[in-house]
């Protein structure tokens, strides 16, 4: 399965999520590509955020080695799965897929831990250290669900 998360920046959140999935895909011996994106074009090339990387890194799992890229329309086909952190990034995506938007493989990641809350999760850009490890709680969750929902193959994403 090949699974994409998307912010706003891919510097905060969505590197963090990348890096979570992975890592518990790994664990549970699962064969996906997990990538990461922003709809944002100003951070392209970009490291993630210094505090996504100590966080990430104070749990085990090293997200130094991603660049930041943008949501492209053609990642409505290369992925099965398409995982946006808030309500905003899932509009601007949707907008940048124009006819290529396919809303069964698009959701909120929040939504795999409550169905239908259209949650968000906070961007920590601007932050203290707290709110980076507050997301990094709430990535853990969701992605355990997400591992849950689609590792056993009992459910199709689409």
């Amino acid at each position: 399965m090949k699974v994409l998360m998307v912010c706003l920046g891919n510097i905060c959140r969505s590197p963090l999520a990348e890096g979570v999935l992975k890592y518990k895909a790994r664990a549970a011996a699962l064969d996906w590509q997990v990538d990461s994106a922003g709809t944002g074009d100003w951070h392209i090339g970009a490291h993630p955020h210094a505090m996504s990387q100590k966080v990430a890194l104070s749990n085990g799992i090293d997200i130094s080695r991603q660049r930041a890229r943008q949501f492209v329309k053609e990642d409505l086909h290369r992925y099965d799965l398409i995982y946006f952190m808030d309500v905003q990034n899932m509009r601007d995506a949707r907008r940048i897929a124009g006819a290529l938007w396919e809303e069964s493989k698009c959701r909120l990641l929040m939504n795999e831990c409550r169905p239908g809350a259209s949650e968000s999760i906070p961007d920590p850009c601007g932050h203290p250290e707290e709110r980076y490890e507050e997301v990094f709680r709430m990535l853990q969750v969701a992605c355990d669900r997400v591992i849950e929902k689609y590792g056993r193959g009992e459910h199709s994403p689409s």
